[in-house]
């Protein structure tokens, strides 16, 4: 493995680690060991982004490698009814505590979004056992299934699944690009899409949930903090936009006689960042599939997915009303037609006080700040106290290869996260 083109200047695995004399005395070497090799799944040579998108033979090597950080600490590996995988510290029970993310990626994204936090937990793991502690209850390490949605459309499956958010027939029949069912991409993978659904036993085992993140943006760089603790999620969901024309000649038709959904498709997008912008919040077009996709072809359909975000839920709500007025008004000037779909939403998200309130006892008064990053943590808040430690973003960059962490931030979130365990575990 080329560890130079995997990491950039300062990583840990451009350094070379002494032998451990423990756990304790030797974290940056046990993260750089742990991370070098996860980091070579899943990576595009040619972008230097990640896809690992769910139950594809990436996400297998994922999942195989979890299951094996488990076995190398004799934790007990379970996979639940939804194709979530758990590692337990002591026998799985009601009310134990749990950290852990997620292992997939969006189309090119980075390293860090995800699974910092499953080795986070790990490792974590390993610093409370060098250190003696007896954990009072049960501690498990989570990855939870296609937290990011790409394959599929929909994101957080794994934990809208386990709490009853996402209805299993709708998930089974959630179709990929190329026409696949999430039913028969699990088959394919060995799992069984029969079981999936809210699953009460695996929910009643989280008593609490701590999940640790790279952070999504730069308020911790501008406050100076390694670490930080969440406050909230905005809310945020994904719509979808289907403009439907008439397929023509490129050459022979002229515009005065075009059915073209090209257009309305390109002022809603130019519309929505307008639009966003007046009203505080963000939107984004970041997916598009246009059919017949040819060159010298007039579309027929254009299918274009909206993310959109705000600070509260009526600004959401408002913004896309706004936007499909004008997705509608420029589809009838256009001679097209236009349906809008919400796929997804998630509300917002304050989390737990009384989590939040000890964890930034414990870190010494660690910065607070929200979030417009959707998380797993998010939808579990529903169900469970829950919390999050953001980790620092030097660029602030996200969802690209040029994601960021230092390797002493990294060991600081660690660190963090072992603290956070140990006290809510011997309380």
């Amino acid at each position: 493995m080329d560890t130079e083109q995997l990491f950039p200047p300062g990583h840990p695995s451009m350094r070379q680690a002494a032998a451990p004399s423990s756990v304790e005395g030797a974290l940056d070497g046990q993260f750089q060991r742990t991370w070098e090799f996860l980091a070579g799944i899943g990576r595009n040579g040619r972008t230097g982004g990640y896809r690992r998108f769910a139950w594809t033979a990436v996400d297998l090597e994922l999942r195989a490698w979890f299951a094996e950080q488990a076995s190398q600490r004799g934790m007990d590996y379970h996979c639940d009814r939804n194709g979530n995988q758990w590692a337990w510290w002591g026998a799985p029970a009601t009310g134990a505590l749990v950290t852990g993310s997620h292992l997939d990626s969006v189309p090119d994204g980075g390293v860090y979004d995800g699974p910092l936090g499953v080795v986070s937990g790990f490792l974590a793991v390993d610093l409370l056992r060098a250190r003696g502690v007896e954990p009072g209850r049960p501690i498990a390490v989570t990855n939870f299934c296609d937290e990011e949605g790409a394959r599929f459309g929909v994101a957080c499956i794994g934990s809208q699944l386990l709490t009853g958010v996402l209805d299993p027939d709708r998930a089974r029949g959630l179709r990929d690009v190329d026409g696949h069912t999430l039913a028969e991409s699990m088959q394919r993978a060995g799992a069984d899409p029969s079981t999936m659904g809210r699953d009460d036993e695996a929910l009643s085992w989280i008593g609490d949930f701590v999940e640790l993140h790279v952070e999504q943006g730069q308020r911790l760089v501008h406050l100076g903090a390694a670490v930080g603790v969440a406050t909230a999620i905005w809310p945020h969901g994904r719509w979808r936009f289907r403009f439907e024309g008439e397929a023509n000649h490129a050459g022979a038709t002229r515009l005065v006689d075009r059915r073209d959904p090209m257009l309305p498709f390109a002022s809603t997008v130019l519309a929505a960042r307008a639009l966003a912008e007046q009203a505080g919040a963000v939107a984004t077009v970041g997916k598009v599939h246009v059919v017949p996709n040819g060159t010298n072809a007039i579309p027929s359909r254009v299918d274009a997915w909206l993310d959109s975000r705000a600070p509260d839920e009526t600004t959401v709500a408002d913004l896309v009303a706004a936007i499909t007025t004008t997705a509608q008004r420029a589809a009838s000037s256009a001679d097209t037609t236009v349906e809008v779909t919400r796929e997804s939403y998630s509300p917002v998200v304050d989390f737990d006080a009384r989590l939040r309130n000890r964890i930034h006892e414990v870190l010494g008064g660690v910065p607070e700040l929200p979030t417009g990053a959707g998380h797993d943590a998010g939808i579990l808040s529903a169900r469970v106290p829950t919390a999050m430690l953001f980790v620092r973003n030097p660029t602030g960059v996200s969802h690209s290869p040029a994601e960021y962490a230092s390797a002493v931030d990294c060991v600081a979130g660690v660190r963090a996260l072992a603290a956070v365990l140990e006290d809510l575990s011997c309380r």
